[in-house]
């Protein structure tokens, strides 16, 4: 293909640079992510999209019971009065809630919410099966669908139904369960940084950004190309407010009846946008290993010369055998479009196989994240190949790591916040605790409290000038 057939090709997505929102509906169209569902503000998760959101599942699933954990599923429809059992939940909830009022050509006699999140029908469940202190800890986690009637949409990142998985645990003690949510916190973490190859950064929310219901968030924020952050997962600890809201009680050993302390944590397609967003360039998806739906894809040269689809056959059996995932291409389609669309649709690596490469018992290959080609000997490509796809994996989250520490700035002032976050950086600053400070900010800059740092760094609110008590990171946020 040539330089010119090239551009085209990359012209069909918007420049990354100039214009990043369009770029990214660009890509999860084109690459056949998602499409636009018939209901305002849906999404069809497509097979490539969903073969992704599979190998996170198996990534986190697996995590999840290590830790003890079991899944179990729960209705999709709630009783509308469980919501109004407590308060602050029902007060964040109720904008997003979409409610079911008729069945069976009936009007039904209490409306139905179709659950936005399950810690109302879950904890209806767990009082009656929590007796003893025997029954404690439960843990467990369901992968399910959820819908939250947002106003603004947008493919994987805030869509009116999402698939994502909601831990719920139940514990005897204050210290068990802030123990759960901190763990649970750090699963994500590592999870998202080993699989996904983006960094986070973990901290508290404040009292504002916290989850409805919450004693406490903890969240996960991730650096977008654009400098915006992304909310990745959080984790709440829930103390006993919905405990005392739904009598989630237990017998302890003194043989006092007592409240549960809960937990929640979840994650969602979100984090597909998160990879998107975290990796792409101009020439499309840039897909993590572990992640990726193909590892591998292999592309014949001249293929209709004698043996070359015979030897590309025979690689694709020795890399599958070794347990990595591989696309031969053998379509008709030229050798050019084949690297476009491949390179478009982010697959790790490319090997190109022709009559030469047999002549000389070697393979091109290519690596998707810093675009660079090599040869390497067809002899033990399977160690090769194994050994590139894991240098891939670490390279792409250091590589992301060091994009993202340069462009965390500090501010004393908010005009060096509102400078620093129109120049696409995360900013450290001071903050006084109060929520007039906080308003402030974002009315300002657009920017708002990601979590709060592990250490106050900071003497000073950057709003108000009083003695700081949390350093706080502030971006502009998806």
């Amino acid at each position: 293909m040539s330089n010119n057939d090239n551009r085209n090709f990359v012209e069909q997505i918007a420049d990354i640079n100039t214009n990043f929102a369009q770029w990214y509906t660009d890509v999860v169209v084109k690459t056949q992510l998602v499409d636009y569902g018939p209901v305002k503000g849906t999404m069809v998760i497509r097979p490539y999209g969903y073969a992704i959101w599979e190998n996170i599942q198996r990534e986190l699933d697996k995590r999840f019971k290590a830790t003890g954990h079991q899944n179990a599923y729960f209705p999709l429809l709630i009783p509308m009065s469980f919501f109004t059992k407590e308060a602050e939940h029902v007060e964040g909830f109720a904008p997003e809630v979409a409610v079911v009022t008729h069945a069976g050509g009936e009007e039904l006699a209490e409306p139905l919410a179709i659950r936005p999140t399950s810690e109302t029908i879950i904890g209806n469940m767990y009082s009656k099966w929590l007796q003893s202190y025997r029954d404690l800890p439960i843990l467990i986690n369901q992968w399910a669908n959820v819908m939250r009637w947002e106003k603004t949409t947008r493919p994987f990142l805030r869509t009116s139904e999402f698939l994502w998985q909601e831990g719920h645990t139940c514990h005897a003690t204050e210290e068990e369960a802030m123990e759960e949510t901190m763990k649970m916190l750090g699963v994500y973490k590592e999870f998202a940084e080993n699989c996904l190859a983006i960094p986070v950064i973990c901290g508290r929310k404040t009292e504002k950004e916290k989850f409805a219901g919450a004693v406490a968030t903890f969240g996960m924020e991730a650096m977008m190309k654009d400098g915006k952050s992304l909310q990745a997962g959080t984790s709440h600890y829930l103390g006993q407010n919905f405990s005392k809201a739904f009598e989630i009680k237990f017998l302890d050993k003194d043989g006092v009846q007592k409240y549960a302390y809960t937990t929640s944590w979840g994650v969602s397609t979100r984090l597909i946008g998160a990879l998107i967003m975290a990796h792409g360039d101009q020439r499309g998806l840039v897909i993590p290993p572990v992640v990726a739906p193909v590892q591998v894809v292999i592309i014949p040269i001249a293929a209709k010369k004698a043996g070359v689809v015979e030897a590309c056959n025979l690689l694709k059996e020795r890399l599958e055998s070794a347990g990595i995932r591989v696309k031969l291409d053998d379509s008709d389609n030229s050798p050019g479009w084949k690297f476009n669309e491949w390179e478009m649709r982010g697959v790790p690596v490319r090997i190109e196989l022709g009559p030469r490469d047999l002549e000389g018992g070697k393979m091109a290959v290519f690596r998707r994240d810093t675009c660079a080609k090599d040869f390497y000997p067809l002899e033990g490509a399977e160690q090769t190949v194994q050994a590139l796809i894991e240098t891939i994996q670490k390279d792409m989250l250091e590589s992301a790591r060091v994009r993202r520490d340069e462009r965390i700035v500090d501010a004393d002032t908010l005009e060096e916040l509102l400078k620093g976050v129109d120049g696409g950086n995360f900013v450290k600053a001071g903050w006084c605790g109060c929520r007039e400070c906080e308003d402030e900010v974002k009315a300002k800059t657009a920017a708002t409290a990601r979590v709060c740092d592990s250490q106050n760094t900071h003497a000073k609110c950057v709003v108000c000038g009083k003695p700081s008590k949390h350093t706080v990171i502030f971006a502009r946020a998806y």
